[in-house]
Formats: C-alpha cells, structure tokens, sequence
C-alpha cells in the first residue's frame, strides 16, 4: 500500500466551491498539504508510530515589520496577499496554529476604542488599513483549520522615548504620568493600578469582541536591564510599594496582569486559552535550588517574571519558554533546560510548547544544520512537552543551512492534530455520518461527511486506515492522518485528494473535534 495523497491547488478549490459545481455540498478549505509535497498513507513497518497531537506553530511579528507586513504602506490587497502566503507556508510545513502580533505598541491590529490602529500597518498611528486587520486574519487562519493566537504586549508603549510618533490621543500622551521611557523606548509603567487596568481592558475588548483561540504574551514585561541603570520607577514604588521590597514589589505587579488577565478571559469566554512565552531561564541553580542547572540571565529578577510561580498556580494555560540556545552550550544548555521545564509542569494542567530560535540558523549563532531537528528529537523523551513554536516567520520561510527543511522532514512528515488541555473543559462532537467516498476518472478521491445541524463540530479529520476491521491504535499514529480540515455547519462536506498512484482501494474514517479538539468517535469506514 504506497497510495500517494497530492495536494491540489488550493486556490482552483476555493474558486471550485465558490462556484456551486456540487449543489448543497460546502468544499472545506483544508486541502491536503505537506513540505514534501505529498502525504503518503502509512505502510506497516515502513518507519515508527508519530504523533497525533502536537501544537505546532510560527509567530508572526508585526513591531518593526519584522514578518508581516514586510512594510508599511501596503495597501490591503497586498496585505492579505502576503498574509496568505505565511499561512500557505505553515500549512506546508503541517503546522496547525500561528501567533499573530497584533498590539506591538499600545496600538491595535482591530478599530479599538481604547487605542489608536498600529504605525506598523499603514506607516502612520491611527491611520486605518481600511478593513478589519484582526477579523481578517482570524477567518483566513480558521479556513486553514489553523488556531489563531492573538499576540499582544502588555507594556510597551513606542520604540522610541520621545513619545513623537505617538498621537495626541493616545493614552500616553492624555496620561503622561502613566509612563516612563527607559533603554531608548518608552514604557508604560507596571506599578500604577490604573495603568494594569488599563491595558487589560484594551487587551479584553479583543477577547470579548473576536473570535481567537488564545491570548498570548511573550517575554517583555518590565524592560531587560539597560546599561546598568534602574528603572525610573522611584516615585510609583513609594507610593505604592506598602513596603514589600522592590524586586519583590515588582514581581507582584506582573503577576497580578497575569492572574487577573487569566481570570478576566475565563469569566467572558472560558474556552480561550491564555499562553505566555517567557525568557527560558527563571532562576539559576546557584541562586534558588529549585532554579535550573544553568548560568544565565534570570527572568525572575532581570524582568520581574516569575514564571514558575505562573505554573505552579495555573494562572496560564500554555507555557511557551524560549529555550533559544543549542544542545551543549554551557551556560544555558536545552539539554538542560527542556528536562527542567518539564518537571515544572508535571502534576499540573499546563501545556508546555517550547519556543524555537530558527533566527539563530539565519545569524550563524547555531551552526549544526541539524540544530532544530535535534532539538525535536531530544523533545520525544519528554512527554511533558505538548509542542514547538518557532521563531520568527520570515527564519522558517529562508530555511537558513536547510535547518527547517531538515526538521520538517524527520519530525512534521505528517499533520497534527492540537493537545488538548482538560481544565479547560468542552466535549467530544457527535461521531459524523454518512461517510462515502468516489474515485473519479480525474484520478481525484473525494471523501464526503454530513455535518449535522447544531453539531458543536468545529474541525475533522480525515483518516486513511487498514479496514472496516481496523485497530485504534491506527488513530493515534499520523501517519495514518491525511488532513484536518474546518467543520461548515449543517452541510455535507467534501475533500478531495489528487491520487498519484493507486494500485488497491483504502478504508477512510472521518473524526470531529470541539474548538478544544476533544475528538468524537469515529465515523465507520468507507471503501474508496
């Protein structure tokens, strides 16, 4: 059995629905792809079980137009065009999420009324792209069947200190007193009650009003240290510091935004997921016995990030630590570090995904072509570690000493399917029916499905197994996984496969999963 599952263009599909060629039939966008261009069925014996679920994911970067868009100016058109592109390249790539950066400087990506659009959109703050950037980029994420994580920076307020490319209107300039500017940027300040409120406000209207998967923070809360200077940050300590010290004072701050943020999205929409992706260092051995057996910069005191705490007491779902170092380096060694993270989320409900510096093959730092997939294979000792995020965009894409090539090849053969994290609740969609299946003489194989009317249904997946007979361990190895595809409501959905070579018919099975990927019984299998 070596039938090969060939991508067809996705475009001619999108175009081929949009038509009505098959009346009261939706075509689900999630055409089969994969970076090698086609996804074999598996072959008993051929090669080792993979994994179903893994969270697989790029951050996109907006500050600066780091990855998207490549410049301001664009017009919209150009825009999507581009924003298109990236998500064509995590499907390549078999990855099934991507982290959008859309409030790189108290600004947003959406028409918020509490801050003014993004400079890194049109090149002017406040200028409007004319459409909505953040509901644009959610339904063509959701299209892919990919999770959409809007990405937002608490704190910082311009890459600058003068405040000059920042409108009279902005909450910065109306409350002066609420920032500081430190290490040639400017900042709101963590300290000031109003300031903590403020900003969760301006985050949650997106929560509230959007449809994301997940709120995500990276590792900028207080500044990295500058220059050995302090932060300006004197007059707010005395007046409200109660006189806890102040590194403590300070930690105390960042964790109420992280509690209080966690405890906001879950009183409106308990089913988005809250992440954040910290420095990969909190504490060193030498300093705390409970730290990791490294020599670096810790969050916990350089940046007031006390992410153990985060874990330990569920204020986060995901933790996403950026273990930006190779295996072997001694003063912060990922051979160290994954093992310690993992023993930090064990016996908790935190996901852990570790964030991956493809931008190091780009620079040189790593040298082994081999680094990121070696870094996923030391990953499968840990079965603690749910997943990988890479970064940034514009890295995976220039494939830099073929390191993205390398790893997708060994490690992202086959999709996945996303962890499931339980404290989070949902439940598993009803089983879909009327399964069928049609060779046509196009040489294309089309799968078909109901999807029945108030099914809670929003992704399937389609599954090529041995027989009617099959074992349910068949469904737990990717190999066996042909696509994910995003559920329409109430119709009979279709996929279709270019068939390259098909010597013998297959059995095909499709499953349903909720937005938390609970995944229903399956459907019987169809002879196709």
């Amino acid at each position: 059995m070596s039938d090969q599952f060939t991508p067809l263009d996705r475009r001619a599909m999108l175009k081929l629905a949009a038509g009505g060629a098959v009346v009261g039939t939706a075509f689900a966008a999630g055409i089969v792809t994969s970076a090698a261009g086609a996804v074999p069925a598996a072959t008993p014996g051929a090669d080792s079980p993979r994994p179903v679920r893994q969270f697989r994911a790029m951050w996109l970067a907006s500050v600066v137009n780091i990855d998207w868009p490549s410049r301001t100016g664009l017009g919209a058109e150009a825009q999507r065009a581009e924003f298109e592109a990236w998500l064509d390249l995590a499907q390549q790539l078999n990855l099934n999420a991507v982290i959008c950066q859309v409030r790189p400087t108290a600004d947003a990506f959406w028409p918020s009324p509490h801050e003014p659009w993004s400079r890194y959109l049109t090149g002017t703050q406040g200028g409007d792209p004319g459409y909505d950037v953040l509901a644009y980029q959610l339904e063509a994420a959701h299209a892919r069947n990919l999770e959409y994580h809007a990405w937002f920076n608490p704190y910082r307020v311009s890459m600058q200190t003068n405040g000059a490319d920042l409108l009279p209107t902005h909450p910065a300039k109306q409350h002066p007193d609420w920032v500081w500017a430190y290490g040639g940027k400017l900042y709101y300040d963590p300290g000031i009650p109003e300031v903590r409120a403020f900003v969760e406000d301006a985050m949650m209207h997106a929560v509230v009003n959007y449809d994301i998967d997940a709120v995500h923070f990276d590792d900028y809360f207080y500044p990295y240290p500058s220059g050995g200077l302090d932060y300006p940050d004197a007059h707010t300590y005395a007046t409200h510091g109660g006189g806890v010290p102040i590194g403590d004072w300070r930690r105390a701050n960042i964790n109420a935004l992280v509690r209080e943020m966690r405890e906001r999205i879950q009183q409106v929409k308990p089913w988005v997921k809250f992440g954040i992706s910290p420095f990969g260092i909190w504490r060193n051995k030498r300093t705390d016995p409970r730290g990791s057996d490294t020599g670096g910069t810790e969050s916990y005191s350089a940046i007031s990030a006390d992410t153990w705490t985060w874990v330990k007491e569920g204020w986060v779902d995901y933790i996403n630590p950026q273990i930006y170092w190779q295996i072997g380096l001694t003063v912060a060694d990922y051979a160290k570090l994954v093992p310690w993270w993992a023993s930090v989320v064990e016996g908790t409900d935190v996901a852990l995904y570790i964030g991956q510096a493809v931008y190091k093959h780009t620079s040189g730092v790593f040298t082994n072509p081999r680094e990121m997939a070696d870094h996923l294979e030391f990953n499968k000792a840990y079965p603690q570690v749910d997943g990988d995020v890479f970064f940034s965009a514009k890295d995976v894409r220039r494939d830099a000493a073929g390191a993205i090539t390398t790893m997708a090849a060994e490690h992202y053969q086959s999709p996945a399917i996303v962890p499931v994290i339980e404290h989070l609740g949902g439940q598993a969609p009803q089983a879909p029916v009327g399964v069928s299946t049609e060779r046509l003489e196009s040489g294309v194989l089309q799968v078909r499905w109901n999807n029945l009317p108030g099914s809670i249904a929003t992704s399937f997946a389609v599954w090529r197994v041995s027989g009617p007979g099959y074992a349910a361990a068949e469904l737990e190895d990717a190999r066996n996984l042909l696509t994910t595809v995003r559920a329409v409501p109430g119709v009979r959905q279709q996929v279709e496969f270019a068939l390259d070579s098909v010597p013998e018919q297959g059995w095909y099975v499709v499953t349903g999963y909720d937005r938390l990927w609970h995944q229903s019984a399956p459907s019987r299998a169809a002879k196709g």
